[in-house]
C-alpha cells in the first residue's frame, strides 16, 4: 500500500507516531470520491446534461438492456422527483436526441421512454474507457480482496444510512 501527501504533516499519525490507517482508508474513499465527482461533471460537460439528465439515460439505457419498458412514472419514482419535473426532464432529453416517446403497446393512454441508438454509443464513447479501466482494477482482485471491499463498502453504506434513518431524512440514492 502506497501512501503519499499528508503521511509527513502529522495528521494521518496516532499519538504513537504509527500510521492511522482507518484515517487513511477514509482519505482513500474521499480521494476516490473526489475523482468520481469530477469525471462526473466532465461527462456531463461533455454531454451536455445535468446530473438528473445523466442518471435518468443510465436508467434508461439499463432497463432498455433488460428488456423492461419505462413509463415517465418509472422515472418519476427512480429520481424521486414530481410529475412535472419528469416531463421536463423527457423533453428536454427529447430535444436533445437521447430519447423519444412511443405509444405504450398495451396501454393506450401511456407512452414508454426509449434512448435512441445515438445516446447508447454516446455514452459508451463517453464512459467506456472510463468503465474499462475500473473493471480492469476490480478483476484484478482476487476473492478474498474482492469479499473484504464489498463487505467495507456495504457496511460504509448502511452506516451512513443509519445517520439518515437517524436524522430522519431517509433519502432515496437514484446513482445506484
Amino acid at each position: 500500500m502506497v501512501f503519499t501527501g499528508n503521511e509527513g504533516s502529522g495528521y494521518w499519525y496516532g499519538p504513537d507516531g504509527q500510521l492511522d490507517y482507518s484515517a487513511a482508508v477514509l482519505k482513500a474513499l474521499r480521494d476516490y470520491r473526489s475523482a468520481e465527482t469530477a469525471i462526473r461533471r466532465s461527462t456531463r460537460d461533455s454531454m451536455g446534461m445535468g446530473e438528473t439528465d445523466i442518471l435518468a439515460l443510465r436508467y434508461l439505457l439499463r432497463a432498455q438492456a433488460s428488456g423492461k419498458q419505462v413509463v415517465p412514472k418509472d422515472l418519476s419514482h427512480f429520481l424521486n422527483i414530481t410529475s412535472a419535473s419528469t416531463t421536463s426532464l423527457i423533453d428536454r432529453l427529447v430535444a436533445s436526441g437521447h430519447v423519444r416517446r412511443e405509444a405504450h403497446p398495451s396501454d393506450r393512454r401511456s407512452v414508454v421512454v426509449i434512448p435512441t441508438v445515438e445516446s447508447d454509443n454516446e455514452v459508451r464513447e463517453t464512459l467506456g474507457a472510463m468503465h474499462r479501466r475500473m473493471m480492469s482494477v476490480s478483476e484484478s482482485l482476487s476473492a478474498e480482496e474482492a469479499r473484504t471491499v464489498i463487505d467495507f463498502l456495504q457496511r460504509m453504506t448502511q452506516a451512513l444510512e443509519a445517520v439518515e434513518q437517524h436524522e430522519g431524512k431517509k433519502v432515496s440514492s437514484p446513482a445506484s
